[in-house]
Formats: structure tokens, C-alpha cells, sequence
């Protein structure tokens, strides 16, 4: 378990100090969970109300909500920020792994850095190098020739195929697929015909990765994920993508071949996105969002019907249906004010 005094944590969190910093910090919780010896935070002003009743040793909040709380304090601009950066400091989540489990198939050509650590069950094979600190959980599977940079961590049952590589300070979650064979078929007369994959997957450094997403190697060139970006569970990123730097991606998204999306965009959970297409940096796709042609400008998008009650539903979705019908009559109506007029 970490112990902290508040005033250590006020020093490393570039935080002002409020009240007694001798106070032992040994966790964090909720303000409404909260007990003694942990730390909460205040992010939203409309929760001032529960200060009332918080039984934190101290709130991590901003100046303005200093007075409603009588206990100690850590004074910041950014009190949700804070919060991540603390909660790291207290992370008690274990190691996918420790040591080398003697159940482990490890090729003997592997190349190992120091302290790398591959839980039971795992196999890796020839070619692979792990960077130092790795740490490969149960049941893994590490293809020829992969790379993986120092520091990255790979929870249990996760593939990784052949020639891929993964940046450094990586974090990949359980089931993920990466370099699985892209879509990629010619139609010969009604019969498939497989064209093999022949790229890689590029991952950057400082990438996570959620549960049980596929990300597909390239036809011929790479998919690339680029330094620092977020992706979520079940999302599936196929063939030749290229993802820019600090991009989240939320869950449930689905993305087209060969599409391009630039840097610090925000992809909404459950957005489609069709390929063979770019999207320029600093874009917000709300969640469901269909995207069918490029976006070239900066800003917020959304698409779809918000849920409506289904009778009102019905009566939305009857006149989408008469649209066409409703132009029709429209640009006829237009054209005979049009001709009354002149």
C-alpha cells in the first residue's frame, strides 16, 4: 500500500497547500465514499454540495471552493487533472506478470531487455525482441519478429502477429487482436480471392489500447497509431489506417480501410467511419457519428436522431421517408410564386 504526507503530494502534484500536511494519504475515493486517510477531488461545482457530508482526509479542489470545506486541501487550477495524476501516484492495479513463468514458450532467439517479465502460458516467438521492463501477461501470443518497446505492458490473452511493432510505455488490455489480416478479397467472377497482407501495425509510444480491439495490419503499406493516442474496447481499426498523435478513439468505433485521422481529434463511441479518406486534426465526432466524406476543417460533428419516445419516433422516421416526395412538391410550389411574381 503507498503512504503519502499531503504536503509530499502537494509537492508533487504542483499543488498549494491547505491545512495539515502531515495528514497520511494512503488512497483515493469518490467524495462520497471517502473515508479517513484518502483523498478525493472536487471537478464540478454543482457537487459542492457534498462537501457537507465528505469524510476525506482532504478534496483536491480550486480556490473558489475553499470555503465550503472546513479540512485540508490541495489547491489547483485543474482539479480533474489532478485527480489522474494522483490516482497514479496511488495505483495499486498488480503487473500482468512477475518473473518468467516456467510455463512460458519462449523462442531461443528472443531477445529479452532487463527485468522483463511473461506470465505462464505466453508464447513468443523467434525474432521477437522485448524492450527492458516489459511485461507480457498469461496466455499472450508475440509473433515473429515483433518488437516491443521498454516499458510496455501487455495484459493477459492478447495476439500480437508477426513484424509489428509496438512503441515504449504501451499499454494493451485483454483480448486485443493486433495484426490480424486486413479485409482484403478480389471478386473473381462471384469468387473471393484472398489478397495476402503483406504490411505491418506501427504503434508509437505511449499508447493505450482497450479490451478486445482489432487493429489489422496494412495490405502493402503500414496501419500506424501514432504517440500518445487513447483507444477503447471493442473498436475495430482496419487495414492502412493511420491514426495521428494523441487521437481518442472511444468505444465501439469502426473505421474503413485506408483512412487517415489527424492529430488530437476526438472519435464519439459506436461512429462508423468510412475509408479511403482523411479527417484533419483537432475533429470531434459525437458518438454514433456516420462519416462518410472527408472533413476538412476543424470543429464538431454529429449525425443521427437522438432517441425520441417511439410514437414520435414513428411519425420522424414516416416523413424522412416522404422527403424526396416533399422536395419534389416544395421546388414546384417555389416555381409557381416564381412565375406569379414576375
Amino acid at each position: 500500500m503507498f503512504a503519502f504526507r499531503l504536503e509530499q503530494l502537494a509537492d508533487k502534484l504542483d499543488a498549494t497547500l491547505y491545512g495539515d500536511g502531515e495528514l497520511t494519504i494512503t488512497g483515493v475515493a469518490s467524495m462520497k465514499s471517502a473515508t479517513k486517510g484518502q483523498i478525493t477531488f472536487l471537478s464540478d461545482k454543482k457537487f459542492q454540495i457534498n462537501l457537507l457530508t465528505c469524510n476525506a482526509s482532504a478534496v483536491v479542489m480550486t480556490e473558489d471552493s475553499l470555503k465550503y470545506w472546513n479540512g485540508a486541501a490541495l489547491i489547483v487550477k485543474d482539479p480533474y487533472l489532478t485527480y489522474a495524476k494522483l490516482a497514479q501516484l496511488l495505483d495499486t492495479t498488480p503487473l500482468p506478470a512477475k518473473g518468467i513463468a516456467q510455463s512460458a514458450v519462449i523462442d531461443s532467439t528472443v531477445k529479452l531487455g532487463q527485468n522483463v517479465s511473461i506470465g505462464p502460458n505466453a508464447v513468443i516467438e523467434s525474432g521477437v525482441n522485448l524492450g527492458d521492463n516489459c511485461c507480457i501477461g498469461a496466455g499472450c501470443f508475440i509473433g515473429k519478429d515483433t518488437q516491443i518497446g521498454a516499458g510496455t505492458k501487455i495484459w493477459s490473452n492478447v495476439s500480437i502477429y508477426h513484424n509489428c511493432i509496438i512503441g515504449e510505455h504501451c499499454l494493451i488490455q485483454s483480448g486485443t487482436v493486433i495484426g490480424a489480416d486486413g479485409f482484403g478479397y478480389a471478386n473473381d467472377k462471384g469468387r473471393w480471392i484472398k489478397i495476402p497482407q503483406l504490411g505491418r501495425v506501427v504503434i508509437g509510444n505511449n499508447v493505450e489500447i482497450g479490451s478486445s480491439t482489432t487493429i489489422d495490419r496494412g495490405a502493402l503499406d503500414d496501419t500506424v497509431i501514432g504517440n500518445g493516442v487513447i483507444i477503447d474496447n471493442q473498436c475495430q481499426i482496419a487495414h492502412n489506417d493511420i491514426i495521428g498523435d494523441h487521437t481518442a478513439v472511444a468505444g465501439g468505433v469502426i473505421m474503413a480501410g485506408s483512412l487517415k485521422i489527424g492529430r488530437h481529434c476526438l472519435i464519439g463511441g459506436a461512429s462508423v467511419i468510412n475509408g479511403h479518406m482523411e479527417i484533419c486534426d483537432q475533429v470531434t465526432v459525437t458518438g454514433m457519428g456516420m462519416v462518410m466524406r472527408p472533413i476538412t476543417e476543424p470543429g464538431v460533428y454529429s449525425s443521427g436522431i437522438p432517441l425520441q419516445q417511439n410514437k414520435v419516433w414513428r411519425k420522424t422516421a414516416s416523413l424522412v421517408l416522404h422527403i424526396d416526395e416533399m422536395n419534389k412538391r416544395l421546388k414546384a410550389l417555389e416555381k409557381k410564386l416564381l412565375n406569379v411574381s414576375t
